[in-house]
């Protein structure tokens, strides 16, 4: 068994808040953060690639996952579902293996709620205002006002879950956020849950203890 049971690091925003920038951040800081490879039943877009952008599937045998208690999270969107498959994420937290979820705060307590519960780490990133998250939002320069006024409100939703996460931060500089999100990673691989030999240390501690003793 691995020194230590890898996290589900569940990273949710806003669109706009940095959420994608820093997730690659993350990954490049350590090796041992996976990205989650979602299953859907959408049809692969030119250039993706099974089981690398997603795993795909049918909706038949989708809905035979969850109905078998295989999926930790899903969501039906514009007539296609997504889920996050339970094996792969079970098998990386196993051997030491952090597993990044990029969803929303339905997504975030679904599998806060599943069998994997114990091990997840919840982080939700608020922008600094809502006027600077439209001014990202508008930078992109790829999106009508109007497709840009969904987004806002779609924002907003989101932004009310905000105290449904473990931690909560502020992200008002890249750089400062991708230090704190460490930090919080860091010290959240230390936690009882994350460490499978603690009982048996404290065990050998008791027996070594009784030995003196007698």
């Amino acid at each position: 068994m691995a020194q230590r049971r890898g996290l589900l690091i569940i990273l949710s925003s806003p669109s706009g808040a940095g959420k994608s920038t820093l997730a690659r951040r993350l990954r490049d800081w350590d090796s041992c953060i996976l990205f989650s490879v979602s299953a859907t039943t959408r049809p692969p877009r030119p250039g993706e690639q099974d089981g690398v952008d997603y795993a795909f599937t049918d909706e038949q045998a989708f809905k035979g996952q969850v109905a078998d208690g295989e999926m930790l999270e899903h969501a039906h969107v514009f007539g296609n579902w997504y889920g996050s498959p339970r094996a792969p994420v079970q098998a990386a937290i196993e051997e030491g293996q952090d597993v990044l979820f990029d969803i929303d705060w339905q997504g975030a307590q679904q599998i806060r709620n599943s069998a994997l519960g114990q091990h997840t780490l919840s982080i939700f990133l608020l922008p600094p205002s809502i006027s600077e998250l439209r001014r990202r939002l508008e930078s992109r320069g790829q999106d009508t006002s109007k497709t840009i006024a969904r987004r806002m409100q779609k924002s907003w939703d989101e932004i009310s879950h905000w105290d449904g996460y473990d931690f909560v931060l502020v992200n008002d500089d890249l750089d400062h956020t991708e230090e704190r999100l460490k930090t919080i990673i860091t010290a959240t691989r230390l936690r009882r849950s994350q460490q499978p030999d603690l009982i048996g240390h404290v065990r050998r501690l008791q027996a070594e203890f009784e030995e003196q003793q007698s």
